[in-house]
């Protein structure tokens, strides 16, 4: 499904975790979203930075009950690795997300250019989706850059549910 739109379904959101359970979008239940950061992988010096301080203001996000999850095409055993040396032991890393299941969420694809980066991988995306699994906003980046600063999210967030704004761009 490319182009999703504000106000519609979101695709099917299952993957394996580094904690050993499977995600299901589905059973999320957040009080306001369900956050999806798709990151590019355990070779991304970027995302390594942008995951640390998530982790650094995670229950800035779960006290506006918003439920967090950072998922990429990593093997189960890279994203282990990635919890470890990254140190981000507070957010739910999924893993083993397929290039076509990406394809579904409009995520950009990328080929290795480097020895480091994986044959093909997914590019950056943020994404928030409402309780009833309906797309509120989404970022999506085609390059490692330019990603939503957190700490502007959590304000706009606040403003979100103080003004009860509407999600927009679904004409």
């Amino acid at each position: 499904m490319k182009n999703l739109k504000p106000g519609q379904k979101v695709p099917e959101l299952i993957v394996n975790t580094t904690e050993g359970l499977k995600w299901n979008i589905k059973d999320s239940d957040p009080g306001t979203f369900t956050m999806i950061v798709f990151y590019r992988g355990i070779h991304c010096p970027i995302c390594k930075k942008y995951l640390e301080e998530l982790n650094e203001k995670i229950s800035d996000f779960r006290d506006r009950g918003v439920n967090v999850i950072c998922i990429s095409s990593n093997s189960q055993v890279l994203a282990e690795k990635t919890v470890d040396e990254w140190e981000i032991d507070k957010l739910h890393i999924g893993c083993d997300f397929s290039v076509e299941d990406g394809r579904k969420w409009g995520l950009f694809v990328s080929e290795a250019i480097k020895e480091s980066e994986p044959q093909v991988f997914l590019e950056p995306a943020l994404f928030l989706v409402r309780p009833d699994n309906t797309l509120y906003s989404a970022s999506i980046q085609s390059m490692p850059f330019a990603r939503p600063k957190f700490d502007e999210l959590l304000k706009t967030i606040s403003f979100i549910i103080k003004d009860d704004y509407p999600a927009r761009g679904e004409a």
